[in-house]
């Protein structure tokens, strides 16, 4: 009689957990979740620590490029991460009143195909020169298994003098992880 019943629960059981698997059903993100999205805050509030600690004159007709944040590993070469992390920080320090520079609407300057801009320590000043830009801000990030961490810099073109530096961590969740993947 224990062997009926037993093989009536576990049916049972089997049974429940095949009707939890069915309703399991995965949601878009609603427009709210996105708004609230902590990427996009983590990233703007990064760029502005850069500038956190100057007077606003500082950077007053200083034209200031983002180039694009390359992989640690090999800085020739960036992954969607890091060209969306360009564009938020250009927009960031825009917004605080920073005369920042669009350098994808330039002809003169070196837009690699499914890279961006890329500004190796070598390119800056030729390229600052040419943009008559003060300022760059370059970076790395580097992923590692819990969390991309990303090294920022803001960098005088004059002399290459790191003016202002910020690293901070993303956690590698399922968005960072998509945008790490090279296309």
């Amino acid at each position: 009689m224990k062997v009926p019943f037993l093989a009536s629960l576990v049916a049972a059981l089997a049974l429940t957990g095949c009707s939890y698997n069915t309703h399991a059903v995965r949601t878009d993100p609603s427009y709210q979740e996105a708004s609230a999205n902590t990427f996009l805050k983590t990233n703007q509030d990064a760029a502005l620590e850069l500038i956190a600690g100057f007077a606003p004159e500082t950077f007053q007709n200083r034209p200031l490029l983002v180039a694009t944040i390359v992989d640690v590993n090999d800085t020739r070469v960036s992954a969607p991460l890091g060209r969306t992390l360009s564009e938020q920080y250009a927009s960031a320090l825009a917004n605080a009143g920073l005369n920042v520079r669009e350098i994808k609407l330039r002809g003169n300057v070196f837009v690699q195909e499914g890279t961006g801009e890329l500004l190796l320590s070598r390119e800056v000043q030729n390229v600052a020169k040419s943009q008559n830009s003060s300022l760059v801000l370059v970076g790395t990030y580097s992923a590692a298994s819990r969390f991309t961490y990303v090294s920022l810099k803001l960098v005088r073109t004059e002399d290459s003098r790191i003016i202002s530096a910020y690293d901070y961590a993303l956690p590698n969740n399922r968005d960072v992880r998509r945008l790490l993947q090279m296309p």
